[in-house]
């Protein structure tokens, strides 16, 4: 009798297996509590870059749009998760797969909308809506892509997103877009309140176990939020005039910033909808080999795949940015050794609830801009480093080290300096001052049309006649 309620290796490694409520009810919001932040930090970057308001004192600037984003980052990011976990038809893993707001098309949609306003929202809406249709039906033939994407090259682009938005944290931490060129921009306050954050990310996650490492950042931005408002950056009465001007509860609205067809952002939400789903393919297997000691089915990966495109499409519609699979979420079930997809359908209700309630995003919109950059430092660093480790399993022969090296180069070098292809047309520039297309698309030629070095060849054959001829030969090679 005391060991009944103990469940089996078979039972933890099977996606229909429900633990009681006692455990799946905090494993589940464990499983929220590790993307929370990342979920919602691209809308945020994407509202400061259109030119809405952070924080509690800037009054009345762009407030329901910002808090209306962060909605829909939380809303739809739970829906998206429910079409993998419960599933429709072929859409859909059945797996713990956990949806959240993609950091990969950050630097497509910062030039869509940089200084814009919310005249720039109906393109980028627009964008996600067609990018998200198209993703989908990369779900038909996933597998037969994935070929041309080896480690080389989604390792390349995971560092290039990195790459591209480690700057946003440093401006962030220092005050913000619009600090620049004032005294406060850099200040020792400003950086103090970043600097909160990182320290206390960094002794949860290293000093902690379970749940307090697991949401090590979420934890780092609430200690940054209350060492604000001890510092005079916020105000409690801003607070609290930001929680009461927000609704108990709203729904989304329809094509709330209308439809515009902009052949820029289509073209870089479709391209990048490529690496995306490529990203959920690795998620994916992840999980059925951290969780259950197995490959993922064909099934597995063409459903999580539909999941992805069709959550997308969805939220563009409702005002909500491209989901993807959140690999945070993958190493949490490697972790926890529990694969129930019905514990992850509780977190993503939890999601969905706070969605619907648009106080929590009001709220989310008075953290301090310095904060939130202590938090970014950390998750976009993060990144860069996962981009690091997939270029671990990359042969570092002369070929692989040159595509790397005009890749990078030219896709950074871009980004850096766009003043160097001013004379483009308006969709060709931004598509190029991304960074991030450049490089995979060079990073994507080069290694189908490059033909395997002589010197590996000449290699292979030495090795081959070492047991018949000794070490000698290999000397004479």
């Amino acid at each position: 009798m005391a060991t009944s309620n103990i469940a089996t290796p078979e039972q933890l490694r099977n996606p229909n297996y429900m633990p009681g409520l006692h455990k799946a009810v905090p494993l589940g919001i464990q499983h929220v509590l590790a993307m929370f932040v990342s979920n919602v930090t691209p809308a945020i970057i994407i509202a400061g870059a259109a030119g809405f308001g952070f924080g509690s004192d800037q009054g009345a600037l762009g407030f329901p749009d910002m808090s209306y984003l962060i909605q829909m980052a939380m809303l739809f990011a739970g829906i998206a998760t429910l079409f993998q976990t419960i599933g429709l038809g072929p859409v859909g893993a059945r797996l713990p797969v956990v949806q959240g707001t993609s950091f990969a098309f950050i630097p497509i949609m910062i030039p869509l909308v940089a200084g814009k306003g919310v005249e720039a929202l109906p393109a980028l809406f627009g964008g996600v809506l067609i990018g998200g249709l198209f993703h989908t039906t990369l779900g038909l033939f996933i597998g037969r892509i994935r070929f041309a994407l080896p480690p080389l090259v989604t390792g390349l682009v995971v560092t290039m997103i990195g790459l591209a938005l480690v700057r946003v944290g440093i401006q962030y931490a220092a005050g913000g877009v619009p600090a620049i060129g004032t005294p406060e921009y850099g200040s020792l306050l400003n950086w103090s309140a970043a600097l909160v954050v990182i320290l206390v990310t960094l002794g949860l996650k290293f000093f902690t176990r379970g749940m307090l490492s697991v949401s090590a950042v979420f934890l780092g931005i609430i200690a940054g939020y209350f060492y604000a408002l001890a510092i005079g950056m916020i105000t409690v009465d801003g607070v609290a005039a930001s929680w009461d001007r927000a609704p108990i509860f709203a729904a989304p609205e329809l094509f709330k910033y209308g439809f515009e067809f902009s052949t820029a952002a289509v073209i870089g939400f479709c391209l990048m909808a490529i690496v995306s789903a490529i990203e959920t393919v690795g998620d994916v297997s992840g999980i059925t080999k951290g969780g259950a000691g197995r490959e993922a089915t064909e099934e597995e990966i063409e459903g999580a795949t539909y999941a992805d495109g069709i959550g997308t499409a969805i939220a563009g519609i409702f005002g909500g940015m491209p989901n993807t699979s959140f690999s945070q979420n993958v190493g949490l079930i490697a972790m926890t050794g529990v694969m129930s997809r019905h514990v992850v359908t509780i977190g993503a209700f939890f999601l969905i609830l706070c969605g619907l309630v648009p106080k929590v995003g009001a709220v989310i919109r008075t953290i301090p801009i310095e904060v939130l950059g202590g938090g970014v430092i950390v998750m976009f660093g993060m990144v860069v480093a996962a981009g690091v480790s997939m270029l671990s399993d990359v042969n570092w022969n002369r070929r692989n080290m040159v595509i790397f090296a005009i890749s990078l180069s030219i896709g950074l070098g871009l980004q850096l300096e766009p003043g160097a292809v001013q004379h483009l047309p308006d969709t060709a520039r931004i598509l190029m001052t991304s960074g991030l297309l450049p490089a995979a698309v060079i990073a994507i030629v080069l290694n189908l049309a490059l033909p395997q070095e002589l010197t590996e060849e000449a290699t292979e054959e030495v090795m081959g006649g070492m047991a018949g001829h000794g070490s000698g030969s290999l000397r004479q090679e």
